[in-house]
């Protein structure tokens, strides 16, 4: 990394409408903390915009770039859905097209293809669905092989079929990270098993289901992220996150284990470093 930054949110949405009149102001309020940040596509404009946005800093800002699979198909997202302090959102039906992800891919300061994945929640969950669904993963795993990139993965209800897919499409050969883990120690395994690196957002701060998965995980495939604007971290619950509160996360981290602050900083960031070649 051109600069060394002390703690990096792997997963964030800086490029989202709920940024439109901020978005520089709150990516510099992170920077001034020393805290670096990937922004996360979730369809084709919020992809294109997260590299805008990574194009104008020379160090701390990065891009991913993917379709996620609330936007296969129309739905209405209401904020009561998303853990307040963020606005719904109207998706509309968009297919993965290869080309434009690839071109997009292929930026310079693009580190991930993601978010993709499986969301068997906010979507129907037809069988229709989950067909396209698994799809438009498969598309994602082929890419990210082809363009030699991590991929960050959006699971919700859905951890059997999302490990299925990864064995079956030899997922490990590019690795990457589950986002916003939620799962138990025993799907946590099996992912880590296949080479994957797993993130927590501020929900560690406000419950206690996932303090077996943290306290287990090896350290060296932990990382910490926001997924602003949405679930921001006690003490800001109920506001719009943002990057510069992922220090409470880390700091959630560091109690689980009982290590340091430092430690957790360190480790994690240097966790996201190496998956992400962030330069």
């Amino acid at each position: 990394m051109k600069k060394s930054w002390e703690l990096i949110d792997v997963h964030t949405h800086v490029n989202f409408n709920a940024y439109e009149e901020d978005g520089e102001a709150t990516i510099l309020r992170a920077h001034e903390k020393g805290i670096g940040m990937i922004l996360v596509g979730s369809q084709i404009d919020t992809s294109e915009r997260a590299v805008e946005y990574a194009k104008k800093y020379d160090s701390g800002v990065w891009a991913a770039v993917g379709l996620h699979p609330t936007h296969l198909q129309e739905a209405e997202i209401y904020k009561e859905e998303l853990g307040g302090g963020a606005p719904g959102f109207s998706s509309r039906a968009e297919v993965f097209d290869h080309d434009i992800y690839k071109k997009l891919a292929e930026e310079e300061k693009v580190v991930a293809i993601g978010e993709f994945g499986l969301d068997y929640f906010r979507t129907d969950a037809s069988i229709e669905t989950k067909a396209r669904q698994e799809k438009t993963v498969r598309e994602h795993i082929a890419l990210a092989k082809e363009v030699g990139l991590p991929m960050i993965i959006h699971c919700r209800e859905a951890y059997d079929d999302m490990l299925r897919i990864l064995r079956e499409e030899k997922a490990e050969e590019v690795g990457g990270d589950i986002h916003f883990f939620a799962g138990d120690w025993e799907i946590a395994k099996q992912f880590l098993d296949l080479g994957f690196h797993l993130s927590f957002t501020g929900v560690i701060t406000f419950t206690h289901q996932y303090d077996e998965v943290i306290h287990n995980i090896p350290l060296d495939r932990l990382m910490i992220e926001t997924d602003a604007p949405y679930v921001a971290p006690t003490p800001f619950r109920g506001k719009r996150n943002e990057p510069s509160f992922v220090d409470e996360v880390a700091r959630r981290v560091a109690e689980i284990r009982e290590i340091s602050y430092k430690e957790v900083a360190r480790a994690t960031t240097e966790n996201a470093a190496g998956l992400f070649k962030l330069m």
